[in-house]
Protein backbone atom coordinates (compact mmCIF):
# COMPACT_ATOMS: atom_id res chain seq x y z
CA UNK A 1 0.00 0.00 0.00
CA UNK A 2 0.88 3.23 -1.01
CA UNK A 3 0.92 6.63 1.20
CA UNK A 4 1.52 10.19 0.99
CA UNK A 5 1.35 12.15 4.51
CA UNK A 6 0.23 9.09 6.58
CA UNK A 7 -2.74 9.01 4.36
CA UNK A 8 -3.84 5.46 1.31
CA UNK A 9 -3.58 5.98 -1.78
CA UNK A 10 -7.00 5.15 -3.27
CA UNK A 11 -7.59 4.39 -6.92
CA UNK A 12 -11.22 3.54 -8.43
CA UNK A 13 -11.33 0.54 -11.32
CA UNK A 14 -12.33 3.04 -13.89
CA UNK A 15 -8.84 2.80 -15.66
CA UNK A 16 -5.72 0.27 -15.09
CA UNK A 17 -5.18 0.89 -11.67
CA UNK A 18 -0.91 1.85 -12.08
CA UNK A 19 -2.25 5.04 -14.41
CA UNK A 20 -5.16 5.90 -11.84
CA UNK A 21 -2.80 5.94 -8.85
CA UNK A 22 0.07 8.01 -11.33
CA UNK A 23 -2.80 10.76 -11.83
CA UNK A 24 -3.26 10.89 -8.05
CA UNK A 25 0.51 10.96 -7.32
CA UNK A 26 1.58 13.94 -9.70
CA UNK A 27 -1.25 16.08 -8.70
CA UNK A 28 -0.26 15.69 -4.70
CA UNK A 29 0.64 18.89 -3.15
CA UNK A 30 3.01 17.19 -1.15
CA UNK A 31 4.98 15.16 -3.47
CA UNK A 32 5.25 18.75 -6.16
CA UNK A 33 6.61 20.20 -2.83
CA UNK A 34 9.35 17.67 -2.15
CA UNK A 35 10.13 17.22 -6.12
CA UNK A 36 10.58 21.39 -5.94
CA UNK A 37 13.14 20.90 -2.76
CA UNK A 38 14.89 18.07 -4.90
CA UNK A 39 15.27 19.97 -8.48
CA UNK A 40 16.72 23.10 -6.13
CA UNK A 41 19.17 20.87 -4.36
CA UNK A 42 22.25 21.04 -5.92
CA UNK A 43 23.90 18.09 -7.57
CA UNK A 44 26.50 16.46 -6.87
CA UNK A 45 29.51 14.92 -8.71
CA UNK A 46 30.75 11.80 -7.22
CA UNK A 47 34.03 10.59 -7.80
CA UNK A 48 35.76 7.20 -6.65
CA UNK A 49 38.54 9.57 -5.10
CA UNK A 50 36.61 10.13 -2.12
CA UNK A 51 36.88 8.88 0.99
CA UNK A 52 33.13 7.64 2.04
CA UNK A 53 32.01 3.77 1.30
CA UNK A 54 29.39 4.10 -1.94
CA UNK A 55 27.75 1.48 -3.04
CA UNK A 56 26.69 2.34 -7.21
CA UNK A 57 23.95 0.17 -8.77
CA UNK A 58 23.93 -0.17 -12.81
CA UNK A 59 20.89 -0.77 -14.90
CA UNK A 60 18.94 -3.69 -14.12
CA UNK A 61 20.94 -4.09 -10.42
CA UNK A 62 19.91 -3.77 -7.09
CA UNK A 63 22.24 -3.50 -3.35
CA UNK A 64 20.56 -3.31 0.11
CA UNK A 65 23.30 -1.83 2.64
CA UNK A 66 23.42 -1.92 5.89
CA UNK A 67 23.79 2.50 7.22
CA UNK A 68 26.67 0.95 9.86
CA UNK A 69 28.88 -0.19 7.05
CA UNK A 70 27.69 1.97 4.02
CA UNK A 71 27.19 5.62 3.93
CA UNK A 72 25.98 6.39 0.63
CA UNK A 73 24.04 4.08 -2.23
CA UNK A 74 23.55 5.83 -5.91
CA UNK A 75 23.40 5.46 -9.78
CA UNK A 76 22.94 7.39 -12.52
CA UNK A 77 22.65 6.68 -16.31
CA UNK A 78 18.72 6.44 -15.91
CA UNK A 79 17.18 7.88 -19.05
CA UNK A 80 13.97 5.87 -19.55
CA UNK A 81 14.63 3.72 -16.39
CA UNK A 82 13.46 4.51 -12.64
CA UNK A 83 15.41 4.46 -10.07
CA UNK A 84 14.08 3.24 -7.00
CA UNK A 85 14.93 3.12 -3.19
CA UNK A 86 13.18 1.77 -0.09
CA UNK A 87 14.47 2.38 3.18
CA UNK A 88 13.41 1.11 6.82
CA UNK A 89 12.92 4.28 8.92
CA UNK A 90 13.80 2.32 12.09
CA UNK A 91 16.92 0.59 10.87
CA UNK A 92 18.07 2.52 8.11
CA UNK A 93 18.67 -0.36 6.14
CA UNK A 94 18.60 0.76 2.22
CA UNK A 95 17.70 -0.95 -0.85
CA UNK A 96 18.37 0.88 -4.09
CA UNK A 97 17.64 -0.73 -7.35
CA UNK A 98 17.55 0.54 -10.95
CA UNK A 99 14.77 -0.94 -12.87
CA UNK A 100 14.41 -0.70 -17.14
CA UNK A 101 11.14 -2.87 -17.76
CA UNK A 102 8.20 -4.06 -16.15
CA UNK A 103 8.54 -7.39 -15.78
CA UNK A 104 11.66 -7.76 -12.99
CA UNK A 105 9.04 -5.00 -10.82
CA UNK A 106 7.77 -7.76 -8.88
CA UNK A 107 10.06 -9.85 -8.04
CA UNK A 108 12.40 -6.91 -8.24
CA UNK A 109 10.43 -5.85 -5.30
CA UNK A 110 10.33 -8.93 -3.44
CA UNK A 111 14.05 -9.14 -3.78
CA UNK A 112 14.84 -5.20 -2.05
CA UNK A 113 12.35 -5.86 0.84
CA UNK A 114 13.59 -9.76 1.51
CA UNK A 115 16.73 -7.79 3.62
CA UNK A 116 15.21 -4.54 5.04
CA UNK A 117 11.70 -6.16 6.50
CA UNK A 118 11.32 -7.92 9.20
CA UNK A 119 8.13 -10.23 8.84
CA UNK A 120 7.18 -9.58 12.42
CA UNK A 121 7.71 -6.00 12.70
CA UNK A 122 5.18 -3.48 10.93
CA UNK A 123 8.25 -1.52 9.03
CA UNK A 124 7.76 2.63 8.01
CA UNK A 125 9.50 2.17 4.63
CA UNK A 126 10.14 5.45 3.10
CA UNK A 127 10.32 5.16 -0.58
CA UNK A 128 11.44 7.25 -3.38
CA UNK A 129 11.12 7.24 -7.58
CA UNK A 130 13.34 9.09 -9.65
CA UNK A 131 14.32 8.70 -13.22
CA UNK A 132 11.99 8.12 -16.28
CA UNK A 133 10.79 11.21 -18.34
CA UNK A 134 7.94 11.66 -21.29
CA UNK A 135 9.73 9.94 -24.11
CA UNK A 136 5.60 9.63 -24.52
CA UNK A 137 3.23 12.55 -24.48
CA UNK A 138 1.42 11.11 -20.95
CA UNK A 139 -1.62 13.70 -21.70
CA UNK A 140 -2.48 12.10 -25.30
CA UNK A 141 -2.22 8.27 -23.53
CA UNK A 142 -3.35 9.02 -20.38
CA UNK A 143 -6.69 10.47 -22.92
CA UNK A 144 -6.47 8.02 -25.68
CA UNK A 145 -8.83 5.01 -25.66
CA UNK A 146 -9.42 1.38 -26.89
CA UNK A 147 -6.08 -0.81 -27.12
CA UNK A 148 -3.67 1.67 -28.11
CA UNK A 149 -3.11 2.50 -24.78
CA UNK A 150 -1.09 -1.14 -24.23
CA UNK A 151 1.31 -0.12 -27.32
CA UNK A 152 5.02 1.10 -27.03
CA UNK A 153 3.93 3.77 -28.74
CA UNK A 154 3.10 4.52 -24.68
CA UNK A 155 6.69 4.64 -24.55
CA UNK A 156 9.11 3.21 -22.23
CA UNK A 157 8.84 5.35 -18.82
CA UNK A 158 5.42 5.49 -18.36
CA UNK A 159 4.04 1.50 -18.58
CA UNK A 160 7.39 1.03 -16.21
CA UNK A 161 5.90 3.85 -13.46
CA UNK A 162 2.29 2.38 -13.74
CA UNK A 163 3.65 -0.91 -13.09
CA UNK A 164 6.04 0.19 -10.03
CA UNK A 165 3.13 2.40 -8.38
CA UNK A 166 0.66 -0.96 -8.88
CA UNK A 167 2.88 -3.55 -7.64
CA UNK A 168 3.87 -1.18 -4.44
CA UNK A 169 -0.38 -0.41 -3.82
CA UNK A 170 -0.84 -4.37 -4.02
CA UNK A 171 1.69 -5.16 -1.43
CA UNK A 172 0.56 -5.50 2.53
CA UNK A 173 3.43 -3.58 3.07
CA UNK A 174 3.34 0.08 4.39
CA UNK A 175 5.52 2.09 2.24
CA UNK A 176 5.55 6.38 2.42
CA UNK A 177 5.91 7.58 -0.65
CA UNK A 178 8.88 10.67 0.09
CA UNK A 179 10.44 11.52 -3.41
CA UNK A 180 8.06 10.88 -7.10
CA UNK A 181 10.36 12.82 -9.66
CA UNK A 182 9.11 10.62 -12.68
CA UNK A 183 7.30 11.54 -16.32
CA UNK A 184 6.49 15.01 -16.65
CA UNK A 185 7.70 15.95 -12.96
CA UNK A 186 11.13 14.70 -14.55
CA UNK A 187 11.13 16.52 -18.22
CA UNK A 188 12.71 19.37 -19.87
CA UNK A 189 13.55 20.42 -23.55
CA UNK A 190 16.57 20.51 -25.00
CA UNK A 191 17.23 23.28 -27.46
CA UNK A 192 16.13 20.87 -30.36
CA UNK A 193 12.52 20.27 -28.58
CA UNK A 194 14.11 17.06 -27.54
CA UNK A 195 12.49 15.83 -24.14
CA UNK A 196 15.27 14.83 -21.67
CA UNK A 197 15.02 13.65 -17.81
CA UNK A 198 15.68 16.28 -15.33
CA UNK A 199 17.30 14.57 -12.77
CA UNK A 200 19.19 11.25 -13.89
CA UNK A 201 21.13 10.30 -11.33
CA UNK A 202 20.78 10.53 -7.53
CA UNK A 203 22.86 9.85 -4.27
CA UNK A 204 21.33 8.11 -0.82
CA UNK A 205 22.98 9.05 2.50
CA UNK A 206 21.57 6.25 4.40
CA UNK A 207 22.40 7.37 7.68
CA UNK A 208 19.94 10.31 6.95
CA UNK A 209 17.95 9.28 4.59
CA UNK A 210 18.60 12.25 2.47
CA UNK A 211 18.74 12.38 -1.94
CA UNK A 212 20.22 14.70 -3.74
CA UNK A 213 20.67 14.47 -7.70
CA UNK A 214 24.31 13.06 -8.54
CA UNK A 215 26.31 12.01 -11.37
CA UNK A 216 29.11 9.28 -11.37
CA UNK A 217 32.54 9.14 -12.68
CA UNK A 218 33.62 5.86 -13.88
CA UNK A 219 36.29 5.36 -10.82
CA UNK A 220 33.07 5.53 -8.51
CA UNK A 221 30.96 3.18 -10.59
CA UNK A 222 33.44 0.36 -9.57
CA UNK A 223 33.89 -2.46 -9.17
CA UNK A 224 33.81 -4.71 -12.31
CA UNK A 225 32.08 -1.83 -14.20
CA UNK A 226 32.84 -3.22 -17.50
CA UNK A 227 31.88 -6.73 -16.37
CA UNK A 228 28.49 -5.37 -14.98
CA UNK A 229 27.33 -3.68 -17.91
CA UNK A 230 27.75 -6.80 -19.75
CA UNK A 231 25.50 -7.80 -17.48
CA UNK A 232 22.60 -5.35 -17.75
CA UNK A 233 23.23 -5.88 -21.80
CA UNK A 234 23.57 -10.34 -21.84
CA UNK A 235 20.87 -11.56 -18.90
CA UNK A 236 17.74 -11.66 -20.92
CA UNK A 237 19.39 -14.88 -22.50
CA UNK A 238 20.20 -16.60 -18.94
CA UNK A 239 17.23 -17.78 -17.43
CA UNK A 240 18.45 -17.91 -14.31
CA UNK A 241 17.67 -13.75 -14.32
CA UNK A 242 13.89 -13.97 -15.98
CA UNK A 243 12.46 -11.47 -13.91
CA UNK A 244 15.04 -10.59 -11.32
CA UNK A 245 17.44 -7.62 -10.30
CA UNK A 246 21.05 -8.60 -11.09
CA UNK A 247 22.72 -9.65 -7.57
CA UNK A 248 25.87 -7.56 -6.89
CA UNK A 249 26.40 -6.69 -3.52
CA UNK A 250 26.63 -8.54 -0.46
CA UNK A 251 25.19 -6.72 2.52
CA UNK A 252 26.10 -8.50 5.63
CA UNK A 253 30.21 -8.52 4.56
CA UNK A 254 30.32 -5.15 2.88
CA UNK A 255 31.37 -6.73 -0.64
CA UNK A 256 30.63 -6.79 -3.81
CA UNK A 257 29.68 -10.80 -4.77
CA UNK A 258 28.75 -10.29 -8.34
CA UNK A 259 26.60 -13.19 -9.55
CA UNK A 260 27.40 -15.03 -12.79
CA UNK A 261 25.99 -14.34 -15.72
CA UNK A 262 25.87 -16.69 -19.15
CA UNK A 263 26.01 -15.47 -22.55
CA UNK A 264 26.51 -17.29 -26.39
CA UNK A 265 29.39 -16.78 -28.52
CA UNK A 266 27.50 -15.07 -31.18
CA UNK A 267 27.73 -11.95 -29.14
CA UNK A 268 31.48 -11.90 -29.84
CA UNK A 269 30.43 -11.83 -33.78
CA UNK A 270 27.17 -9.19 -32.56
CA UNK A 271 29.62 -6.79 -30.54
CA UNK A 272 32.28 -7.04 -33.64
CA UNK A 273 29.74 -5.68 -35.74
CA UNK A 274 28.28 -2.74 -33.51
CA UNK A 275 31.43 -1.91 -33.09
CA UNK A 276 31.78 -0.79 -36.91
CA UNK A 277 28.79 1.36 -36.97
CA UNK A 278 28.82 5.11 -37.11
CA UNK A 279 28.61 7.17 -33.59
CA UNK A 280 24.38 8.18 -34.47
CA UNK A 281 23.86 4.56 -35.47
CA UNK A 282 24.69 3.35 -32.62
CA UNK A 283 22.69 5.37 -30.59
CA UNK A 284 19.73 4.39 -32.53
CA UNK A 285 20.14 1.18 -32.08
CA UNK A 286 21.20 0.44 -28.59
CA UNK A 287 19.12 3.47 -26.40
CA UNK A 288 15.86 3.85 -25.97
CA UNK A 289 16.09 7.62 -25.68
CA UNK A 290 18.83 8.45 -28.20
CA UNK A 291 19.08 11.94 -27.51
CA UNK A 292 18.68 12.00 -23.72
CA UNK A 293 21.96 9.98 -23.25
CA UNK A 294 25.49 10.82 -21.88
CA UNK A 295 28.39 11.91 -23.68
CA UNK A 296 30.09 8.76 -22.67
CA UNK A 297 27.37 6.35 -23.55
CA UNK A 298 28.85 5.30 -26.75
CA UNK A 299 32.65 5.14 -25.38
CA UNK A 300 30.60 2.94 -22.55
CA UNK A 301 29.25 1.05 -24.95
CA UNK A 302 32.29 0.01 -27.06
CA UNK A 303 34.18 -0.92 -24.30
CA UNK A 304 31.62 -3.70 -23.67
CA UNK A 305 31.40 -4.88 -26.80
CA UNK A 306 35.29 -5.05 -26.94
CA UNK A 307 35.13 -7.11 -23.71
CA UNK A 308 32.70 -9.48 -25.66
CA UNK A 309 34.71 -9.90 -28.73
CA UNK A 310 37.60 -10.60 -26.20
CA UNK A 311 35.68 -13.27 -24.25
CA UNK A 312 33.34 -14.80 -25.99
CA UNK A 313 32.95 -17.80 -23.64
CA UNK A 314 31.51 -16.43 -20.17
CA UNK A 315 33.12 -19.04 -18.57
CA UNK A 316 36.14 -17.23 -18.78
CA UNK A 317 34.53 -14.41 -16.94
CA UNK A 318 32.69 -16.41 -14.31
CA UNK A 319 34.73 -19.66 -13.60
CA UNK A 320 32.99 -22.70 -12.54
CA UNK A 321 29.78 -20.26 -12.17
CA UNK A 322 31.11 -18.65 -9.36
CA UNK A 323 30.44 -15.18 -8.62
CA UNK A 324 33.27 -12.30 -8.80
CA UNK A 325 33.93 -11.22 -5.25
CA UNK A 326 35.75 -7.91 -4.45
CA UNK A 327 36.48 -6.33 -1.21
CA UNK A 328 37.55 -3.18 0.57
CA UNK A 329 41.35 -2.52 1.12
CA UNK A 330 42.13 -0.38 4.09
CA UNK A 331 42.01 3.00 1.44
CA UNK A 332 39.17 2.40 0.25
CA UNK A 333 39.48 0.36 -2.88
CA UNK A 334 37.91 -2.57 -3.94
CA UNK A 335 41.00 -5.66 -4.57
CA UNK A 336 39.20 -8.72 -5.91
CA UNK A 337 39.46 -11.69 -3.78
CA UNK A 338 38.06 -14.58 -6.27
Amino acid sequence: MILVDGVPVTASSSQPQGREILDSLLQSPTLISALDRLKSAPARKVSGSEPVKLVYVFQKEYATVDPSLVQFVGTDEATTCVGLVIRNRETGMTSISHMDFEGIVDMGLSQMLSSIVNQEMDATLDVHLIGGFEDTSYENINGSSGSARHKRQDGFSLPLCSKIVAALQNRKERFHLQTFCVLGHNTKKDSNGNPLPIISGFLVDTLSGLIVPASFDRTSRCPDEVVRRVRVTVAFEDPGWKGKLLETYDTHHDRFQIAPCSWTSDWSQYAFSLLELPDSEILSRCSTSPAAESPDFIENERRMWDYLIKHPDWRQTFIRRKPRIFERTAGGEWKRHS
